[in-house]
């Protein structure tokens, strides 16, 4: 199972060719998004053109969304986590998911999810400088 991060989703929404070649190679998996990274997508966009693209993008993926559970456990981390490491609400959320559902979160922001107690994360492939 591949959970996708903001950050990863950009990348393919651009068309950055490192990230269409990591996605190819991973056919046969199963890829999801967080609901709440659907959201921060279409929070960006500035035009409707945006958000058809987004749209059209996330169609074939299944959302996923935390359970009560788990936005309770991200409201904790949230409260110990945004003042001292920055951790901002939504990448408790995410990063909360990700860890109730036991899966690593693929992000280049490790550092967003530094706060997150027991979170994996992975950099699918390599970005350039």
């Amino acid at each position: 199972m591949l959970l996708l991060d903001t950050d990863i989703v950009i990348d393919l929404l651009r068309g950055y060719s490192p990230a269409i070649n990591w996605l190819a190679g991973r056919a046969g998996e199963e890829l999801y998004l967080p609901g709440l990274v659907v959201m921060e997508l279409l929070q960006g966009c500035s035009n409707r053109y945006e958000v058809v693209a987004v749209q059209k993008f996330i169609g074939p993926f299944p959302l996923l969304w935390p359970s009560s559970d788990a936005a309770d456990q991200a409201l904790s981390i949230y409260a110990e986590g945004h003042l001292t490491h920055n951790l901002g609400l939504l990448d408790a959320l995410i990063g909360q998911l990700a860890v109730s559902m036991d899966v690593p979160l693929h992000t280049f922001n490790q550092k967003h999810f530094v706060a997150v107690p027991g979170l994996r994360t992975i950099q699918p492939y390599a970005r350039g400088q």
